[in-house]
């Protein structure tokens, strides 16, 4: 697998994913947490990846997103950036990075592509937070939306649940869909939101929706990848596994503690020789040594 893309495949910017849009092209989004996972996405041809603030729950361990701070989301995106130069990188806003200050937003926003190399931010909330998208937007930073279940907010909502599932709630997410696009997002994010609800917004708006849980009718999909490869449980339900790596890596572990216990690892391949008569000076000085 190669370390950098083919020189002549386009570097995925935020008109690309436009430009996806008005050509009925779909759009491919998982996310991605260091430099390997990096890499093979973009050997994959996605579109986009996203340093999710899923992080805090499938790198890190904690029971929501809420957890995760600004410097771990600016490590781990470092690290994405060494990995993947020709797709679309988007970094998740923390909880608290964006919600107090306007200023602290802009200015935490700009720490993702000044120090972290990403070529945009995504934040939560719909026209409370029109204002926020609007200044950092204004300060040259493309912005995402997200809309629906909003994992920041679940102590409000109740825990993860699908949105958007009563005609005022329907009407509400169109509204603050409308507000964000006004406001200068780029696209938005759906997630677990009624199939024919996301539709109806995506048909709307003249900027890509991404759906997770939000059917096909959106222009894009985007999944943890974790989810996709088998490395958490349980899935979502919106989620498809791809693959069984859990299985595999507890396979190997497995595989490698017996032959270490038997005595079969490592062997004469994963050892390094000596030359005959270097071994044999220094048994030499052992000897003399033992004199002395």
């Amino acid at each position: 697998m190669s370390a950098r893309p083919d020189a002549a495949v386009a570097k995925t910017t935020v008109l690309t994913l436009q430009q996806k849009k008005q050509s009925g092209e779909r759009i491919s989004m998982l996310t991605a947490y260091d430099y390997p996972t990096a890499r093979a996405l973009e050997a994959a041809g996605l579109d986009a990846l996203l340093v999710g603030d899923s992080l805090a729950m499938v790198v890190l361990g904690h029971e929501s997103t809420l957890a995760v701070t600004m410097d771990e989301m600016l490590h781990h995106a470092r690290a994405v950036a060494r990995g993947a130069k020709r797709a679309l990188l988007v970094a998740d806003m923390p909880f608290m990075s964006y919600q107090a200050e306007t200023a602290e937003a802009v200015r935490n926003a700009g720490r993702f592509l000044k120090e972290a190399g990403m070529d945009a931010v995504k934040l939560e909330g719909g026209r409370d937070y029109a204002d926020t998208v609007r200044a950092i937007v204004r300060a040259g930073i493309p912005v995402m939306g997200h809309l629906g279940l909003q994992p920041q907010s679940i102590r409000r909502l109740g825990g993860f649940r699908a949105q958007a599932r009563t005609a005022e709630a329907a009407s509400d997410l169109l509204a603050d869909a409308f507000a964000l696009e006004a406001a200068g997002c780029f696209a938005v994010v759906l997630e677990s939101v009624p199939e024919k609800v996301a539709a109806a917004v995506t048909q709307r708006l003249r900027v890509p929706t991404i759906g997770i849980g939000a059917g096909g009718g959106t222009d894009g999909q985007v999944l943890v990848t974790h989810d996709l490869l088998g490395l958490c449980e349980p899935i979502p339900r919106f989620a498809r596994r791809y693959a069984s790596l859990a299985d595999e890596i507890v396979r190997a572990a497995a595989a490698f503690r017996r032959d270490v216990v038997s005595g079969g690892f490592p062997g004469p391949g994963q050892s390094f020789a000596i030359p005959d008569e270097e071994w044999g000076a220094f048994l030499a000085t052992l000897e003399q040594g033992s004199r002395a």
